[in-house]
């Protein structure tokens, strides 16, 4: 899925990392003859790059990133009180990742990109939903379930 260079950082090997919008990471190495990017070796170079896209394969192979926080959570949801919004295909906004959690029961879990996927979630599975990837679900019998979702943005302190 293409994805959008919001930041550049070096590794602990000096090599350069572009941060993008979906809180993966990235190599953009300059190693010719195979990897052209000479636009690593400056920070002018790297700044005109900012915003552009990359091929992400961690969100094609839904690996959900590290250090990201829940902000919200779904009620838990039955076969009877699924939203007909969540059977159809939809998307969640950009940067958002969600979790589908699955207390009983089992649900179908249909992605879109890269290609149609269908994956069958029963308790102890989570379903991982990258940010503005088509999907939907549908319940295989009785379940219930819930949707947690998640940001890069640090949690409020509601403790005062």
């Amino acid at each position: 899925m293409r994805r959008k260079i919001r930041s550049f950082y070096k590794d602990e090997d000096d090599d350069w990392v572009a941060g993008l919008d979906c809180n993966h990471a990235q190599h953009v190495r300059h190693r010719p003859p195979f990897i052209k990017r000479p636009w690593t070796g400056s920070e002018a170079g790297r700044a005109a790059m900012l915003g552009t896209e990359l091929d992400c394969i961690r969100c094609d192979r839904l690996e959900f990133p590290p250090g990201l926080h829940e902000y919200k959570r779904t009620p838990v949801f039955t076969e009877a009180t699924l939203p007909a919004a969540l059977r159809r295909d939809h998307k969640t906004k950009p940067g958002t990742w969600a979790l589908i959690h699955i207390f009983t029961g089992r649900l179908r879990y249909t992605v879109r990109y890269p290609e149609e996927r269908c994956i069958e979630l029963q308790p102890g599975m989570a379903g991982i939903v990258a940010p503005e990837m088509e999907h939907c679900v549908e319940p295989v019998g009785s379940v219930r379930f819930c949707v947690a979702f998640y940001s890069s943005a640090a949690p409020v302190d509601t403790v005062r």
